[in-house]
């Protein structure tokens, strides 16, 4: 790690901004290998996104999923409103769809599974399907992570993550990645960084190599509990959905079966109640904590319909993140929490 930002002359490297810096470069390699491709890293998620985006030729069409990471589709309207694209939302589930989009598109936006529904896409049909020169496919990969899914392999143009989430895994760092085999594209990519400015400080691209070295082991653990939450909570009385592949009767089970290795450490869930009795179990938890953002070692839930521009999202609906802490004893949080808010629950639950 060199934390410099200009070099003398002579040497390979002139200005960080422009030539990266040995910490980025570490960073890329890695994640570049665990999805097969080559990275290139942000200074978040959404400046990746921002980037992959900065590739469409103006009034083209940008296809979205109608349920998708919320800075997404702020990203999408706001470059509708201005003119620059025009934004189409297809359902994650409407493949024939998805793939009669890939021959008029400029851009193809997949996430599976979704967030926050946990809606899985048929990645493998997508990023297959027939695609002329000019049309970019990307798979926003955040959610399953290269260990659990590698877009490139099935067609993919490039892949997006959230280095911020699993990647980095302890809530302490910013940053972004998007992964592609296009030579070209790449070159893009880095272009796009380097005059947006968009570039990873050298501090977190420590704290993501760090991260990353023990993602195995994080994933492994968070996905055990999240199958153990996911099962109790489908059959406790004051939970009216829960939402996780890996569960036999979700829609998407058998899809994710078979093109995932794994089925993830988020899953969302519907309480009895209401907005109100999600947003008091929210703040009856202990262990749980009642925060943004996802893919840290500590677990973390919240009520996503109650931020601006999620609205329609189920009222009741509840994002977890799943973390590395005994399950039993998180187990033990949200059963205590949905017992404490048990008053707020309809008459006869």
């Amino acid at each position: 790690m060199v934390p410099a930002s200009t070099f003398e002359h002579g040497d390979a490297r002139l200005y960080s901004r422009a030539d990266a810096t040995s910490g980025w470069e570490a960073f890329e390699d890695v994640v570049g290998g665990l999805e097969g491709g080559h990275a290139v890293a942000f200074s978040s998620g959404m400046a990746a996104v921002a980037a992959v985006f900065d590739q469409v030729p103006a009034g083209a069409d940008v296809v979205i999923p109608d349920d998708c990471y919320q800075g997404v589709a702020m990203l999408a309207d706001r470059g509708a409103d201005r003119g620059r694209w025009n934004v189409v939302r297809l359902a994650p589930t409407a493949t024939a769809d998805w793939i009669a989009a890939c021959a008029r598109a400029a851009l193809v936006w997949v996430e599976s599974p979704s967030n926050p529904l946990l809606t899985v896409a048929d990645v493998p049909a997508i990023c297959g399907a027939p695609r002329p020169d000019g049309c970019l496919l990307a798979v926003d990969n955040t959610f399953a992570t290269p260990l659990n899914q590698r877009p490139l392999s099935m067609g993919a143009d490039v892949v997006v993550h959230s280095a911020t989430k699993f990647l980095g895994g302890h809530s302490d760092l910013l940053a972004g990645l998007a992964v592609t085999t296009d030579t070209g594209l790449l070159d893009d990519l880095r272009t796009a960084r380097t005059l947006h400015g968009a570039t990873p400080g050298t501090l977190e691209m420590f704290l993501a190599l760090r991260g990353i070295r023990t993602l195995s082991l994080r994933l492994a653990a968070a996905q055990s509990s999240a199958h153990v939450l996911a099962t109790r909570l489908a059959a406790h009385p004051d939970v009216d959905l829960v939402r996780w592949p890996g569960l036999p009767d979700h829609p998407g089970h058998a899809l994710a079966a078979s093109s995932m290795d794994g089925f993830g450490a988020m899953l969302s869930f519907e309480v009895t109640g209401g907005a109100a009795r999600a947003d008091a179990l929210c703040g009856a938890t202990t262990l749980v904590r009642h925060a943004t953002s996802l893919g840290g070692v500590e677990t973390s839930m919240e009520r996503r319909g109650g931020l601006a521009g999620q609205e329609h999202l189920p009222p009741s609906l509840l994002r977890l993140s799943v973390g590395c802490e005994d399950v039993e004893d998180l187990w033990r949080d949200l059963e205590t929490a949905l017992t404490a808010t048990a008053t707020l629950a309809p008459p006869g639950r």
